[in-house]
């Protein structure tokens, strides 16, 4: 191991091992309105098996099992600001939603702020947001995933006029008005004996329908939040992708959550936080 690469990994499990994660939502106002985004991308891991003991050699080119496992980002930040805590994991849903409500926290969060959670349609997010912040927060989805739906759909509901289709219904969603948006594909849903794969207004309409209060495209608008979680997903590139995704590299779990931990610290700019609490 090169002398670079293992100051570099010593200096990441510091960091993981000293970042305390704060749940507990401080007894005070805090700022009016946060934005807290989540969204996961796939991380390559390889895994090989340890020796039983000092003596014992093996061959781990033979034992080697590669993987893609989940690395969950998330992002918090009061309205208007363009400065975003970041808090990313390699973990289940539950500790990703504890590092979105610490990066909350650490963004302003308290008793009176209203958070507008934004993700893609993964119900896990959804789930996580309503969990952490109950009343506080209310849950969009990305508008950009919903028009994906309904341009796939489209095709056929309205045939060679899908774009004045496609721009009626995106007004419609902007408006909020979803029980019209079902009821224009509702008569053009295909039987369930019909494939997914092979049915774009019945996985449209159920897309739609099985989300709930979770398109309500003119509050936001009328508030001035943004109703696309481009942030988190534009962050996957600098603070992870960037690092643990270069060409040939593949990395132990351990490995991959320490380099997390130190790219988060980079995009939050704590250095100095980092220096100090070590010495």
């Amino acid at each position: 191991m090169s002398s670079c690469r293992s100051i570099t990994l010593t200096h990441a499990e510091n960091i993981h091992k000293m970042r305390e994660v704060q749940t507990d939502i401080p007894e005070k106002p805090g700022v009016e309105v946060l934005i807290a985004e989540m969204d996961g991308c796939m991380v390559p891991i390889v895994e090989t098996a340890a020796a039983m003991d000092n003596s014992e050699k093996i061959d781990r080119r033979k034992s080697r099992k590669v993987e893609w496992k989940e690395a969950r980002l998330c992002l918090a930040h009061p309205q208007g600001s363009m400065t975003p805590v970041y808090g990313a994991i390699i973990g289940t849903p539950e500790q990703a939603g504890d590092q979105l409500l610490h990066c909350a926290i650490q963004a302003g969060l308290g008793t009176d702020t209203k958070v507008h959670g934004l993700g893609d349609g993964a119900l896990w997010i959804a789930d996580q947001i309503s969990l952490k912040f109950g009343l506080q927060a209310t849950y969009t989805v990305d508008f950009c995933h919903v028009c994906d739906y309904m341009s796939a759909a489209g095709t056929v509901c309205a045939g060679q006029d899908k774009q004045s289709w496609f721009d009626e219904q995106k007004n419609k969603l902007r408006a909020s008005r979803i029980s019209e948006l079902l009821e224009v594909l509702e008569p053009h849903l295909e039987p369930e004996t019909v494939k997914r794969g092979d049915a774009p207004v019945r996985t449209c309409y159920q897309y739609i329908a099985n989300r709930p209060g979770q398109f309500d495209y003119k509050r936001a608008l009328d508030a001035g939040l943004p109703i696309g979680s481009g942030e988190v997903e534009s962050g996957h590139r600098h603070v992870i992708q960037e690092r643990l995704k270069l060409c040939g590299a593949w990395w132990k779990t351990e490995n991959a959550q320490h380099m997390l931990s130190l790219r988060v610290l980079r995009a939050n700019d704590d250095w100095q936080g980092y220096w100090d609490r070590s010495n």
